[in-house]
């Protein structure tokens, strides 16, 4: 660092203009930097008095949350040196620098963590091997290649793909292949300028612990971006994987499929499918297709761009993410529309009711109708039986809605609540494998699902199916992350079933609030950026942990579940591991659970309105519509009152 430079960075630490924590951050990027952007980039920003964007750039290092690393990789300032020859409407030349962001020096150096643990905890003659993926966003192809570089040269072989592949199309290659480990440079359905960078264990899982500490602690021994390669003869190979792998990962989604004879009945059924510019196009319009759909895209979001340039947020379970597609419905006359976020990990849905309208569904809703169909079908087809169902199981997390709890006691089979994080059905999943005698499950990956199936019904737990309220969803073990590709399959059959019953899918899931009680879910998300945002969202997650409300809406407080500092087992007596997540239960029914997000700046609220304690399904199919407006109007109430606390609390 020049003396200049280093001179104004201790002034604006003694005046407090750079946290303590940025200049500690940003003085060991630079001691290791051999990237003279980086020091021009820093210089340039100090120079101009942007303390603030240094602060949100350097305050903190990323670390592995819910999704691994995430952060942004375009600052929200652009310096000249990260613009470059890129014109201002462009994307920059470069990633914007700081230890809290995602750009080549936080990937060197979590890849070189990641192939150190590899090589010490690797088993067997071979090399570990990776397997890489990156969906759409910017600097996707660059950051890949930084990746497989690294790797490489450090000792590890890869599997990478060449073009853009959905996350949950890295976690089945993972498992097909047999590598060690698999990284997806995804920031799922985050805004353009985020990107990330996701590890996952040999079984196709994302990371959970001990090993993700194991590996945490590997990188952060590392000491800047620089390393010396290893001798030629004993890197690594690069192997590129292309359609070959979509085939092998399309012939399984097939077999999500649970009656082909229905679908064929109604192929009349139209369906306009939106991957909004990501990954989802590759594979879901080609099953549906070859399952009998009749499936229409969107060509203005087929192109893939990480400026996501049709839409404000390439999330779907945005109204907004999916207007061009219901536009197209319209003007074609399908039945519904199917959006997928950019890594296709995350489905969203908008289908028809009875008056034609397009009504937009919540993931709550999505996931209990397919639930609701595979549980049903499994129990017609006789699968699933009196003999059999205690060995079947819905796992959902938490915060997902318990109408699911409800539709799963209807079929007698249990339900396992996991914390926010599919890594932790995939933990379940991981173990239901593992209870399969060794002999039996040698090679279990080569087996049909309808084998492996009969061997978790025998001897452990069939898992019928998995989701979260955040619109992911899995009805198989064959891969270990949500997957909207396989999400769209089983939507489409859910759709096709209501058709054949004379039905839409809003009736259907009319049907489950008759069955079960009216069951309304929601979010709020309050965002709070940067080093002085994280200090608030801390802050704000405590106060609920140290002053816990006691009445919420004029309804008191019946339990409050503190999961960071309390103990708990799941439904199968396995702990839950520690979370800053507070879940506050009403007496009267309603509930609400607060959580830090762990890959954006946001703190989340999530509301419930259930039944009331005691009482189930409604009497009468016509009090519906009574019914549905009374939990609206409480519900809305809990949500206003919950909000008003927070503000409250935040002062």
């Amino acid at each position: 660092m020049n003396p200049a430079l280093s001179a104004k960075l201790e002034a604006a630490l003694a005046a407090g203009d750079l946290l303590q924590s940025s200049f500690d951050n940003l003085s060991e990027l630079l001691a290791g930097s051999v990237d003279p952007l980086y020091e021009s980039s820093v210089e340039w920003l100090a120079n101009e008095g942007h303390w603030k964007e240094l602060n949100n750039r350097f305050f903190k290092k990323l670390a592995f949350g819910t999704g691994g690393l995430r952060g942004r990789s375009v600052g929200e300032i652009v310096t000249p040196a990260e613009r470059g020859a890129a014109a201002a409407d462009e994307r920059p030349e470069h990633p914007c620098v700081g230890t809290g962001n995602l750009n080549f020096y936080n990937l060197t150096r979590a890849t070189l963590g990641l192939v150190r643990h590899l090589l010490k905890t690797h088993r067997g003659g071979s090399r570990p091997s990776i397997a890489i993926a990156r969906d759409t966003r910017y600097f996707g192809k660059e950051f890949a290649e930084c990746v497989t570089r690294v790797a490489v040269e450090n000792g590890c072989d890869v599997y990478r793909f060449t073009e853009p592949r959905s996350t949950p199309h890295l976690s089945f290659a993972v498992r097909h292949l047999g590598t060690t480990a698999g990284i997806v440079l995804t920031a799922s359905h985050n805004p353009p300028h985020d990107n990330g960078y996701k590890v996952y264990g040999d079984d196709g899982a994302q990371i959970v612990e001990p090993e993700a500490s194991a590996i945490i602690a590997e990188v952060n021994a590392v000491t800047g971006e620089s390393y010396e390669p290893l001798p030629s003869d004993q890197q690594g190979t690069v192997h590129e994987l292309g359609e070959e792998m979509d085939e092998v990962y399309l012939s399984r989604l097939e077999t999500l499929l649970l009656d082909p004879a229905l679908v064929r009945s109604q192929s009349g059924l139209k369906i306009v499918f939106t991957n909004i510019h990501g990954t989802g196009g590759k594979i879901s319009p080609k099953i549906l297709r070859r399952l009998g759909f009749t499936c229409e895209t969107v060509p203005a979001q087929d192109v893939e761009d990480g400026a996501f340039p049709t839409v404000k947020s390439p999330n779907p379970e945005n109204a907004e993410a999916l207007q061009m597609g219901v536009d197209q419905a319209e003007a074609t006359g399908a039945d519904l529309v199917i959006g997928t976020d950019p890594d296709a990990d995350r489905m969203g849905v908008v289908v028809r009711d009875r008056q034609g309208k397009m009504t937009l569904l919540t993931g709550n809703q999505i996931g209990s109708l397919m639930a609701y169909y595979r549980l049903l079908a499994f129990t017609d087809k006789g699968i699933i039986n009196d003999t059999n169902r205690d060995h079947a199981v819905i796992v959902k997390t938490f915060v997902t809605t318990e109408l699911q709890t409800a539709v799963a006691a209807h079929f007698g089979v249990p339900v396992v609540n996991t914390l926010t994080g599919f890594k932790y059905i995939g933990a379940k999943l991981r173990k239901y494998e593992n209870a399969i005698p060794a002999d039996l499950r040698a090679d279990y990956r080569q087996l049909s699902d309808a084998e492996t199936r009969d061997l978790r019904l025998n001897y452990s737990r069939f898992f019928v199916f998995g989701g979260e309220e955040s619109y992911g969803y899995l009805g198989a073990d064959f891969l270990r992350d949500k997957d909207a590709n396989g999400a769209v399959v089983m939507f489409a059959e859910v759709a096709a079933f209501a058709r054949s019953k004379g039905m839409t899918c809003v009736e259907l899931l009319d049907e489950l609030y008759v069955r079960h009680g009216v069951y309304l879910e929601g979010q709020h998300a309050e965002t709070l950026a940067g080093a002085e945002g994280a200090a608030q969202i801390q802050k704000l997650a405590l106060s609920y942990i140290e002053n816990p409300p006691a009445e919420i809406d004029g309804t008191r407080v019946a339990r409050v579940r503190d999961f960071e500092n309390e103990d708990f087992t799941d439904e199968e007596g396995d702990p839950i591991p520690k979370e800053k997540m507070v879940f506050v239960d009403l007496e009267d029914g309603r509930a609400f659970a607060v959580r830090p997000s762990g890959t954006e700046p946001k703190i989340k609220f999530y509301l419930y309105q259930r039944p009331r304690p005691g009482h189930g399904g409604i009497d009468l199919p016509e009090e519906l519509d009574s019914a549905k407006a009374i939990a609206k109007e409480s519900f809305d109430s809990l949500k206003a009152a919950v909000v008003a606390d927070m503000r409250a609390r935040l002062g």
